[in-house]
């Protein structure tokens, strides 16, 4: 019960890594807001987990802002937060990307972090205390061709994750973020261009432990970063990438 007490948003939360860490946040003793686009998602992981499913567009103000105040309301406090929506775009040279798949991109993947901040961080600094934990990925560290502006988006969100952490240091919240490899998610299809067993073994062959990273791997060390037990770990990007970035 390493969130005994604690109360959570998960954003993306009804599919994927966000799914795997709201289930892990539960079993640690949190109650759990899990919020998503997909509102039939986002109910079965709430139901499964006695949680509260809560619909959200992360890119729009007025959706976070409806997402903050039902939290507030419903817990009482918020104590940690999770960004873990994104999306990115299919494998193509940048400047065939069409502008409207960019700004989805960096809307739902960079903005939404700013929105959070924006109505959630006065929250955490009355109270003195919180964490916020970003889902980035490898792509931002060690960048993959054809997906250029996918990197990018994450690449801001490690910076994100750096600059709040020394803001916010002195108002007592904690910022990390950690750094997936691609993993078994609704999300890998789209990385690879085509899920097929070619494109997954070519992949597969760039991570030196040989596999792609699950919702468990991001569960456990999110539940870490989120408890106490970080309690002097801050501006922390940290990679589960099976050594990928090495």
């Amino acid at each position: 019960m390493r969130l005994e007490g604690k109360t959570a948003i998960v954003t993306g939360g009804g599919s994927g890594f966000g799914a795997g860490i709201c289930r892990r946040f539960a079993v640690e003793g949190a109650r759990v807001m899990v919020a998503d686009v997909n509102m039939d998602a986002a109910q079965l992981v709430a139901e499964e987990i006695h949680g509260i499913a809560f619909e959200v567009d992360v890119s729009l103000n007025g959706s976070v802002s409806a997402m903050a105040h039902a939290a507030i309301e419903t817990f009482g406090a918020l104590d940690i937060l999770v960004n873990n929506a994104g999306i990115t775009h299919l494998p193509m040279p940048m400047e065939s990307v069409p502008e409207a798949e960019f700004d989805r991109v960096l809307a739902v993947n960079a903005k939404s972090v700013y929105l959070t901040a924006h109505h959630l961080v006065p929250h955490m600094k009355q109270r003195g205390a919180g964490a916020i934990l970003n889902i980035a990925s490898t792509a931002g560290l060690s960048p993959r061709p054809g997906l250029n502006w996918y990197n990018a988006s994450k690449g801001w969100m490690i910076t994100a994750t750096k600059t709040m952490a020394v803001e916010l240091a002195p108002a007592g919240v904690r910022v990390n973020a950690l750094c997936p490899v691609a993993g078994e998610t609704p999300l890998l299809a789209s990385f690879l261009g085509e899920d097929t067993p070619e494109r997954r073994a070519k992949f597969l062959a760039t991570i030196p432990l040989g596999r792609f990273s699950t919702p468990e791997d991001l569960a456990n060390a999110a539940t870490f970063l989120c408890s106490d037990e970080a309690s002097m770990v801050t501006g922390v990007a940290m990679e589960i990438d099976g050594g990928r970035c090495i």
